[in-house]
């Protein structure tokens, strides 16, 4: 019996000691980490830095902390944030965000209110920290620009990440939102009769995209992976009686924008078409000569309220066959 109380103190004494080593690596870690981002011209800074949890858990939380990248424009300032493990798993982590953060970018900041925001995130065993999957859930979120004061609110979002086993450097990501209601202001711009509801039916994608490297530590504290090929399963927003669904593959050139090309189907396709007009998305000096080639091609399929869609994007540009539609996106990751 004494045997086995002494094998048990000593037990207990190594794990104190091994936990006490952790949470004092830890601490200094994330300290050494916002000193490395001041020396490069950061604004990095935290109220305080404390690391809890004994004697099964390293749980960090921060306070009044802010992050500013110079070179890129991007911000962010929370009151409060914690990043949570198990002292015998450090590789998995729970990131958990206040009710109230504000993330800024070079065009403008965004206040950013949530009733729970939190992220699950995997990490290979690597001093990188490569990202093997990762999955972010908000409740409640509305996101406030400071200049136009029309929030974009959602009941519910996921957003999840995770690393292809033979595609280092690719992820199959998925988004889904609940109750997604777009700002008042671009609703009535798209829907001046009001006859749409207020949110949205269904909002969500299924994709994958290879990078030109992996998603690890280096994202942030160097330069964010730019994308080189999307490939998209299916991306669908249903709004009352209006519905678009996408799929289709595009390579991305070096000046960041998408070549290849992406199929559209649209319900009552000629409701949308008047909204992308009334909008400013598209040109009125097209959207006639475009009403009656879309409406042919429906007619021949069968179906008239239905249309599949090809967009071809190529120079900087997508096309709808040979008609010009506008300027591509430029998909470039700041």
């Amino acid at each position: 019996m004494r045997i086995l109380l002494t094998l048990i103190l000593i037990a207990a004494a190594a794990w104190s000691g091994y936990w006490y080593i952790g949470k004092t690596g830890v601490t200094e870690g994330f300290s050494a980490w916002l000193e490395a981002r001041r020396a490069e011209g950061w604004a990095a800074e935290t109220g305080t830095l404390e690391t809890k949890g004994f004697p099964n858990r390293f749980d960090t939380t921060f306070t009044d902390i802010t992050l500013a990248d110079p070179e890129t424009g991007l911000a962010w300032e929370a009151p409060k944030f914690q990043i949570l493990a198990l002292s015998y798993r450090p590789n998995h982590v729970i990131a958990v965000w206040p009710d109230e953060q504000m993330v800024a970018t070079p065009q403008e900041k965004y206040d950013v209110e949530s009733s729970d925001m939190r992220a699950s995130v995997v990490v290979g065993a690597d001093l990188s920290l490569p990202l093997e999957r990762t999955t972010l859930t908000a409740e409640e979120l509305v996101v406030t620009p400071r200049s136009a004061d029309q929030p974009t609110k959602a009941k519910a979002v996921r957003v999840a990440a995770e690393r292809v086993a033979a595609h280092p450097s690719s992820y199959r990501l998925g988004l889904a939102a609940e109750g997604l209601s777009p700002p008042l202001e671009w609703r009535v711009r798209l829907d001046p009769a009001g006859k749409l509801p207020e949110r949205f039916d269904a909002f969500e994608a299924d994709v994958t995209v290879e990078f030109d490297k992996p998603w690890d530590r280096s994202a942030i504290e160097q330069a964010r992976p730019q994308p080189r090929r999307i490939d998209i399963r299916l991306a669908k927003a249903r709004w009352g009686r209006l519905e678009l669904q996408a799929a289709g593959e595009v390579t991305v050139d070096d000046q960041g924008f998408p070549v290849g090309e992406v199929t559209v189907k649209a319900r009552n396709w000629r409701d949308i078409l008047k909204m992308a007009v009334d909008s400013g998305a598209l040109p009125d000096a097209i959207a006639g000569t475009l009403e009656d080639g879309l409406g042919l091609i429906s007619q021949m399929a069968g179906n008239p309220k239905t249309l599949d869609i090809p967009l071809n994007f190529k120079g900087g540009k997508v096309r709808l066959g040979p008609v010009p539609l506008g300027d591509a996106p430029l998909l470039r990751l700041r």
